[in-house]
């Protein structure tokens, strides 16, 4: 018979607001915090993300806390690594000791607001270290009362380089309160800490590795380099989430993937640390509120954030170790629903990849990533079923005017039109020659994977620190594509005919793969080689200053300092009109004809 939560020992209070909740039957970690052996006792469990942590110590600490006394210094004091997460941690607890009062305290906020709340008296702190320190040495934090002292993700607290601050406050608290460390993993410095502040600590291994991602499917994508981007494309297109975290290695990496996918027709945010409070809050609302559906971070949002409805992780960089990996698919597949985690690896990171996987306890087959073809008749099923849906139970109104379009048209070439009106409203999946021409090779045994530290692409693991500039990018723009230097002095006549003596030989691509269209009309874009640029990443911008798809840019050829590119005839009135006009997203990139 399964466990309730007032068959544990759960108090009423806390029993009664989870049941308001919909909560009837404990988790594995919120089942074992409330067994006998672990009453009253300072505890090290490892649980993995999306099983119910939050309400797991709410808990564990309640009889310590219950009843409540009225507000003044804290009876518990709560850790986390982020400000997302603290604050979701408070969110949680508000509701669960619904009689409590909860303070905030996370940098980035308004600091009086804290002080005042603190000195009005609370029950419960939940705050970074770096600013619950701040309080402390302001005397407004006092911890003389409190009881139970939590912390949450504590490894990635050390990771990010707390320790100096983890150890200010575990100094500051009474000898006498109980000690709860909750985390994802335990590695070797949570048992050091654990060890020095830590009363006799029972360890609770509430998941093993091999069960840790028993809700998730995992994909392992091999692709070539240059072709990442349009990978994150395919993977989007082909699994259609409703919510889904694409993780980049950097700062930069973040910022440009979001624009090149918004560019592209997805409803995509960016969240790295670089971001204020406020633009970090924005973006969380709008993928919970489904205004955005791709969220592109660092792993900033691999730790503790709350998404419920994402059900597809993307990794376009492979993750840096084990750890990582876990928590970074920890995003999805949380509370018992499903989810798909998809890494996307270039050669030089294969064999690391799998190590980590090996260490994780998966067993993972790398596959091919979805091609253009293969996305197309996904598309075809998908808008069959959207129509079939939009003809049940269909308004007056809609009908009468069906019935009116139906008189002087063929119904066929009507379906066709609602037909093309679904189909234009996607993004454009992409061809990925490269990595077919990587996979060929690999199958064929001509070409191993290299190992792991000879040379690596961008995103191999380990190539720059997560949520921090890399040291060099040569698949991306060394600065953001909307703002590149101003354009150079250049001379007249199409790309082909400049002397070689007066410019590097460019390098030339069509986005099609095909030769460039006979008769086009030549323009140019001040950005070149010197600032990374790439057809990938130009592509979308120039079909969204020019207001043409991708169909009417032909040829594109990289210079040194601009790259120039030809519009099909019939659309370079069109396009030479909208793209002279002033830009508020791209201001400094300028498009001009050639012979201008």
């Amino acid at each position: 018979m399964a466990q309730t939560f007032s068959s544990l020992g759960a108090p009423e209070p806390l029993a009664a607001a989870l049941a308001a909740r919909g909560y009837e039957t404990p988790t594995p970690v919120q089942e074992a915090v409330q067994q006998e052996e672990a009453r009253g006792r300072d505890l090290l469990v490892s649980a993995r993300t999306g099983s119910g942590k939050t309400v797991a110590f709410g808990l564990a600490v309640a009889p310590q806390l219950l009843p409540l006394p009225k507000a003044g210094k804290p009876l518990a004091l709560v850790v986390a690594p982020t400000r997302e997460l603290a604050q979701q941690v408070s969110r949680e607890l508000a509701w669960l000791f619904a009689q409590a009062r909860v303070a905030t305290c996370v940098g980035g906020a308004d600091v009086g607001r804290e002080l005042r709340a603190l000195k009005d008296g609370v029950h419960i702190v939940v705050g970074t270290p770096g600013r619950l320190c701040d309080h402390l040495e302001r005397k407004s934090l006092q911890l003389t009362a409190l009881k139970a002292l939590i912390l949450d993700e504590a490894d990635e607290m050390l990771d990010l380089g707390f320790r100096d601050e983890l150890t200010q406050i575990l100094s500051a608290a009474p000898e006498g309160r109980r000690t709860l460390l909750f985390s994802a993993t335990i590695p070797p410095e949570i048992e050091q800490l654990a060890k020095k502040y830590t009363r006799d600590a029972l360890r609770l291994t509430v998941n093993p590795p091999a069960q840790a991602h028993a809700d998730i499917e995992i994909k392992a994508h091999l692709v070539a380099p240059r072709e990442r981007e349009h990978a994150v494309v395919n993977s989007l297109r082909f699994h259609e989430a409703p919510a889904a975290i694409v993780f980049c290695a950097t700062r930069d990496g973040v910022s440009h993937l979001a624009q090149s996918l918004t560019e592209r027709g997805f409803a995509a945010v960016a969240l790295s640390g670089e971001l204020t409070q406020s633009e970090r809050t924005r973006a969380l609302h709008a993928l919970r509120d489904h205004r955005a559906r791709v969220l592109v971070a660092t792993d900033v949002a691999a730790r503790g954030l709350d998404l419920p409805d994402v059900s597809l992780i993307i990794q376009a960089d492979p993750p840096q170790n084990a750890e990582v990996l876990q928590h970074r698919s920890g995003r999805t597949g949380r509370a018992g629903r499903k989810g798909v985690c998809v890494l996307l690896v270039p050669p030089a990171a294969r064999r690391p990849v799998e190590s980590m996987l090996r260490k994780a306890g998966l067993r993972v087959a790398f596959t091919p990533p979805p091609d253009a073809d293969v996305i197309r008749v996904r598309d075809r099923d998908r808008l069959v079923r959207e129509i079939e849906a939009l003809l049940r139970e269909p308004a007056e109104e809609d009908l009468a005017l069906a019935r009116l379009l139906l008189r002087e048209r063929d119904p066929e070439l009507m379906a066709a039109a609602l037909v093309k009106l679904r189909r234009e409203a996607l993004p454009a999946p992409e061809d990925l020659p490269f990595t077919a021409e990587l996979l060929k090779k690999a199958k064929s045994g001509s070409v191993r994977p290299p190992a792991f530290g000879g040379a690596t692409s961008r995103s191999a693991p380990g190539s720059s620190r997560p949520d921090s500039p890399p040291a060099s990018r040569p698949h991306a723009p060394a600065s953001r594509p909307h703002a590149p230097p101003a354009a150079p002095a250049s001379g007249s006549g199409p790309p082909q005919s400049r002397p070689a003596a007066r410019s590097p030989k460019p390098e030339a691509r069509s986005p099609a793969g095909g030769p460039a269209r006979a008769g086009g009309v030549w323009f140019r874009v001040n950005v070149g080689r010197s600032r990374n640029a790439d057809p990938r990443w130009l592509l979308p911008i120039l079909c969204r200053r020019g207001g043409v798809d991708r169909r009417q840019i032909g040829r594109i050829e990289v210079m040194a300092d601009e790259t120039r590119f030809e519009v099909a005839a019939a659309a370079a009135l069109h396009f030479g009109r909208a793209a002279r006009k002033p830009d508020t997203k791209d201001p400094n990139i300028r498009i001009t004809p050639v012979d201008a």
